[in-house]
C-alpha cells in the first residue's frame, strides 16, 4: 500500500487510476522482507518493508517504508586479513569472511579457521 493513499482521503484504487491517467504507473513489489541502504560507515536496515515503484516519463522512483534500524559498518583492515590468512593458511577471502563472522575479533577468526 502506498502510504497516505489509504485510510482517510482518496480511495487507493481511484488514486492509482488518476495517476495512471497522468502517465504515472505505481506498482507494489511483493514479498519484500527487508531493504538495506548501505553508506560508507553504516547500514540502514528496513525490516517489514514495503516497496512501491512509481514510473513516470521513463524514470523509476522507489518508495520504501518499514521499521528502520541503523547498524555501524564493520571495517576489516587489510592487515588483519593478511594476519589471519598467514596464521591459518586460509585464502584472503576465507580470512575476511571469518573476520566478518567474528565481528573483527582476530583470535576468534583464527580459532574458527584453525578448527576446520
Amino acid at each position: 500500500m502506498i502510504p497516505g493513499l489509504g485510510g482517510r482521503g482518496m480511495n487507493p484504487k481511484k488514486m492509482k487510476g488518476m495517476l495512471r491517467s497522468m502517465g504515472i504507473n505505481v506498482e507494489e513489489i511483493d514479498g519484500v522482507e527487508e531493504v538495506i541502504i548501505r553508506t560508507a560507515d553504516r547500514d540502514i536496515v528496513l525490516s517489514n518493508a514495503s516497496v512501491a515503484v512509481m514510473e513516470a516519463q521513463g524514470n523509476r522512483t522507489y518508495q520504501v517504508s518499514g521499521e528502520a534500524q541503523e547498524r555501524p559498518r564493520l571495517v576489516i583492515p587489510e592487515g588483519d586479513v593478511e594476519l589471519v590468512s598467514a596464521q591459518t593458511g586460509a585464502s584472503p577471502e576465507d580470512a575476511r569472511f571469518a573476520l566478518v563472522e567474528a565481528g573483527g575479533d582476530l583470535a576468534a577468526a583464527i580459532l574458527k579457521l584453525a578448527s576446520r
